[in-house]
């Protein structure tokens, strides 16, 4: 098993928290104002005003004549890729949400950029113990559910691609054994969904199905995440088929 990537730090600041995900949300979607940035957020509008005001004096965002904040000059994004990112996740959301009153655990849409899974949605499930929102948060793609659905759709070629050796010139130890990574996504292809236990985040769970375009391509992963302490192995196939539902669902409105 990978080493588990990724743990809370024991004091956050919500502060600086709430600033990155509002310049994540400003540079993967293309723009908001501060009442849709409030709402994402669960703050007042009057904080996210603050927020944005201190993002454009860092370069971090602008606003437009429309009143509308964008990422700044510090931020880059193709403009074709914050218009998917966009329609996938607003799509994607009630479909998560509905998912969520059907399990009561954390659902999440997650697309692969090169070697990396970006987090676009989380929608968290109501109970005390819960996985919290990843929403924009990054992970290497090897050590994600969705991540490894991803990987499992391309060819060997554009694996090899993803993996060379000179993208990781510099850190070679970041790069995964790729002949068990290759076994792993075979197994992945068949099975077509995956399992994440621990392999992300200590305590944290996951299991993920891909969403297709209308050309059988997987342009996103569909996961559930939940605490290793109330993860059942015999929920499996349940869990499973509400994904699938769900990603079924997702795509019909999707080629809508």
């Amino acid at each position: 098993m990978d080493k588990p990537l990724k743990t809370p730090p024991p004091y956050p600041i919500t502060s600086v928290d709430h600033a990155l995900r509002a310049a994540t949300i400003l540079q993967m979607e293309g723009g908001a104002t501060v009442s849709e940035i409030a709402e994402r957020l669960g703050v007042a509008r009057s904080t996210a005003h603050r927020l944005l005001a201190m993002l454009v004096y860092r370069d971090f965002a602008v606003q437009d004549e429309d009143r509308v904040y964008r990422a700044g000059p510090v931020l880059e994004l193709a403009a074709h890729s914050q218009s998917l990112v966009s329609r996938l996740r607003a799509t994607a959301l009630p479909h998560l949400h509905r998912a969520v009153d059907v399990l009561d655990e954390t659902t999440n849409l997650i697309i692969r950029t090169g070697d990396t899974a970006r987090f676009i949605a989380s929608v968290e499930c109501h109970q005390a113990l819960r996985v919290g929102s990843r929403e924009g948060m990054v992970f290497p793609a090897h050590r994600t559910t969705a991540g490894l659905l991803l990987l499992a759709d391309l060819t060997d070629e554009e694996l090899d691609e993803v993996y060379s050796l000179a993208r990781y010139h510099d850190r070679p130890g970041d790069r995964p054994d790729l002949p068990r990574l290759r076994t792993e996504l075979k197994r992945l292809r068949r099975n077509g969904f995956a399992v994440n236990q621990e392999r992300s985040e200590r305590g944290l769970v996951a299991i993920g199905v891909p969403v297709r375009d209308q050309d059988g391509t997987a342009v996103a992963g569909l996961s559930v995440s939940m605490p290793s302490v109330r993860y059942d192995a015999h929920r499996l196939q349940a869990l499973v088929a509400v994904l699938n539902a769900t990603a079924r669902a997702l795509e019909r409105d999707l080629a809508a």
